[in-house]
């Protein structure tokens, strides 16, 4: 059992939950909780390493006796020391670190997200979440946004990262992967998305909270859609706003025929 916080595994944990650096040049997260940690093994994610304390629940330890079927290293914990790890609360008794790799974008994706100059981890969280339930093929993730594996995205995001290709890279590269598609870009001046065709292959871009879309993301942008509102309500959260929209274009495809 680990009973020291100087131990090599918390140490890592605790680089790992409090630095983008530490995770980019560790190529790995933390998943927190037995539903994130179910989703990761249902996914064959690469595991590193799993700690747990007694505190785990009975489909906890029913986790754990899976983990160790599929020989993923797992370990007990002292379980005041795991709660000092948790970003919870109350922690459910179970960590694990698991290794950072891209899933593959689809040859001709016809449906791409780009949350743009996202900054609260809630709010990226919930578009990842909303983009995996609504089929999107890949997230493009500008420079200038939140880490995608930030303890709050990856919770908030509920298994959302084992499921979407998450794609940090340059806007030269969003060009490249977007040529050919329809890039809407996610504006309370632009034209109505319930009058706007959204059938045809698009990305669809999100702008942060506070400034909205950055410049070169209004460069990339075809044309500028909205959201309809009544009332004196100007916008939507990010998180909010993108939901709607993605579930718009599901909307408008499943109609077709």
């Amino acid at each position: 059992m680990i009973t020291s916080s100087q131990n090599s595994k918390i140490k890592l944990i605790r680089a790992l939950l409090g630095r983008a650096k530490e995770r980019r040049e560790a190529k790995a997260f933390v998943v927190e909780g037995v539903r994130l940690v179910e989703e990761a093994v249902n996914s064959n994610w690469g595991f590193q390493f799993v700690l747990y304390s007694n505190s785990l629940s009975e489909r906890g330890i029913n986790l754990v006796k899976r983990l160790e079927d599929k020989k993923i290293e797992v370990e007990n914990v002292e379980s005041s020391l795991l709660q000092s790890l948790s970003e919870t609360e109350t922690s459910q008794g179970i960590l694990a670190v698991l290794n950072d790799f891209q899933l593959p974008i689809p040859h001709s994706p016809n449906f791409i997200l780009i949350p743009d100059q996202i900054r609260d981890p809630g709010n990226l969280g919930t578009l990842l979440r909303t983009a995996a339930a609504a089929g999107v093929q890949a997230v493009l993730l500008p420079p200038e946004i939140i880490d995608a594996f930030a303890p709050k995205v990856v919770r908030s995001g509920m298994g959302a990262h084992f499921r979407l290709p998450l794609h940090s890279t340059t806007w030269d590269d969003i060009h490249a992967y977007t040529k050919g598609l329809q890039i809407y870009l996610a504006d309370m001046d632009g034209k109505s998305c319930w009058e706007t065709d959204l059938r045809q292959p698009l990305a669809l871009i999100i702008g942060g909270e506070a400034e909205g879309a950055s410049e070169k993301a209004r460069k990339l942008a075809t044309q500028k859609i909205s959201i309809p509102m009544s009332g004196n309500v100007e916008s939507l959260n990010a998180g909010v706003a993108g939901s709607v929209l993605m579930f718009e274009v599901v909307r408008q495809r499943k109609s077709v025929g």
